[in-house]
């Protein structure tokens, strides 16, 4: 098999069919019901790694036939069988569940060694039913033209969408003393890694768990012979989300899914958390499915790590708030340039390959900026309704211009190349420096003073700590990656949903990165801010 860079092709396998009931929510049909039969999976194209993967998400209302009186049902039925959750006892159908270790009304264990006697607490009500779902939207548009409407139907029809509420269980499908846990993080640095990293050790010591390590640098850890394992425990992990980047250290690219699952047998490892991106997250999905064709007991739980919050279905991934607040003081200061030079102009440059997310918030947010530039909306850059000519009319009105763009705004303008980096996605040509030649160049021409100043303040927003949101966010995510796991769940994800935290599988979040709605509030916000044209 290829590198974990390549491209893999995951399916769906078919999934047991799951009953709906309508006014309490979805609930698990128990009973031998006939297998729901799942149309062949689209494949959408992305660069990165493990490119291909389900995209039904996106595609599934074009197979309904809306004439059919029963098809809101249908979809339900086919939701639930979508988002069901993969289990252990999907391949190994004997496997006992115990009562939980974890209960946070006794936390130290009564005898350390857990030698098969697991006390469990009748009085504490804090664990999850295994049928609690949370609602995926809770806008009802009455209209396909209200801003921002997201409709299954010409109509609008109203169809509750549901998906599984994470937690703890007070059944669990592992013994503490059992399982070798391992954490690895990859791609580039984002704020919050360590504060993951602390957390779920942490929780897997409060489940009972001794032996936890940590992958070093990332897949590459896996199969690097000079890399050793790094021993992890609340000694060790106590204070590092103090500090910004990772514990662990963190790499793009790695050896291939049968290499990484060869390597999780050879060293004894049953639950893996891979804090990453969707090309990080395509790659654990693969590991999954890898682990259940060898029929091997291993959980492979996600934690979305993505500063672009690039991850579909989620409020927000962690680091996004943090990158947000510190591209303040990248704005501020072009501001500062600008508004104290004659005719200044601040060109601020952050991250967003596919999505603008921080463009747009950081702008929105700051109050500052008279110009925000995003991949999902094109723009012209000359012309008469071009962003020179916008910044020509700044300039006579206001004195001074700050421009706030996203790293993947305008590539149509820059010289297309094939490169590609360690996990297989595109280089982008400079944008940022682009524009700042650019508009030099064309006010010299058009005999108009310019004082243009270019801000790029990437590698120090994604090396700070994380603040206090985003600390609470990593908190809780990585907390319910241990409970997903001891759960007996893999092949998933733990995210924030309509502000509660739920479990996705992994294919249902990583089909293509969430984009800007163009018709959204947000971005209508945002343009309210800025009050600027649409540059076409």
């Amino acid at each position: 098999m290829g590198s974990i860079s390549h491209v893999i092709t995951t399916t769906n396998p078919t999934l047991p069919h799951l009953t709906f009931t309508r006014s309490l929510g979805p609930r698990l049909s128990h009973s031998n019901c006939p297998l729901l039969s799942l149309p062949p999976t689209r494949v959408a194209k992305r660069a990165g790694v493990f490119a291909e993967v389900s995209s039904r998400s996106s595609t599934t209302s074009a197979a309904i036939d809306f004439s059919d009186p029963v098809w809101k049902i249908k979809f339900q039925e086919d939701w639930e069988a979508r988002f069901r959750l993969p289990h252990l006892t999907d391949v190994f159908p004997d496997a006992p569940p115990i009562p939980s270790t974890f209960c946070l009304k006794m936390r130290t264990p009564i005898n350390r060694d857990f030698p098969g006697q697991y006390s469990s607490d009748e009085e504490w009500h804090g664990y999850i039913n295994n049928n609690d779902r949370v609602l995926l939207k809770t806008i009802y548009y009455s209209s396909p033209t209200s801003a921002g409407a997201k409709c299954i139907d010409p109509d609008c029809t109203w169809v509750e969408q549901w998906v599984h509420r994470a937690g703890p269980r007070e059944k669990i499908y592992y013994k503490p003393e059992e399982v070798k846990a391992a954490i690895v993080t990859c791609g580039g640095l984002c704020p919050g890694l360590n504060d993951v990293i602390r957390q779920i050790v942490i929780t897997l010591e409060i489940y009972g768990v001794k032996n936890i390590v940590g992958i070093p640098f990332g897949y590459r850890g896996f199969s690097d012979k000079e890399l050793t394992e790094v021993p992890l425990s609340r000694k060790v992990v106590q204070n590092i989300h103090l500090s910004g980047g990772s514990l662990l250290g963190v790499s793009r690219g790695g050896p291939g899914v049968s290499d990484i699952v060869d390597s999780l047998e050879e060293r004894g490892i049953n639950v893996l958390f891979v804090l990453g991106g969707n090309g990080t997250h395509a790659g654990a999905n693969a590991i999954h499915n890898e682990c259940r064709k060898r029929q091997l007991k291993v959980s492979v739980i996600g934690v979305p790590k993505t500063i672009d919050n690039d991850i579909l279905l989620m409020d927000k991934t962690f680091g996004f708030d943090t990158a947000v607040e510190e591209a303040q003081r990248a704005i501020n200061s072009a501001y500062i340039e600008a508004h104290s030079a004659y005719h200044g102009i601040g060109i601020v440059k952050l991250m967003g390959r596919s999505s603008g997310f921080i463009a747009m918030h950081a702008s929105l947010s700051s109050g500052q900026v008279d110009i925000c530039l995003i991949p999902e909306v094109p723009f012209n850059f000359h012309g008469p309704h071009g962003v020179l000519s916008h910044l020509k009319y700044l300039l006579e009105t206001k004195g001074s211009a700050v421009v706030c763009l996203a790293e993947g705004a305008g590539q149509n303008l820059l010289q297309k190349t094939n490169a590609t980096d360690a996990s297989g996605n595109i280089v982008f040509g400079d944008i940022g420096v682009y524009i700042q030649q650019e508009t030099k160049k064309y006010f010299k021409e058009i005999g108009v003073h310019a004082d243009v100043k270019y801000i790029d303040p990437t590698y120090m927003i994604r090396a700070i700590r994380a603040n206090a949101s985003d600390g609470i966010l990593c908190t809780v995510l990585g907390q319910n990656a241990v409970h997903g796991a001891f759960a007996g769940y893999s092949g998933i994800t733990v995210g924030l949903c309509n502000t509660h935290y739920a479990y996705f599988p992994i294919p249902e979040v990583i089909s293509h990165p969430r984009l800007v709605d163009p018709n959204s509030r947000m971005w209508h916000r945002c343009l309210t801010s800025t009050g600027q044209p649409d540059f076409i």
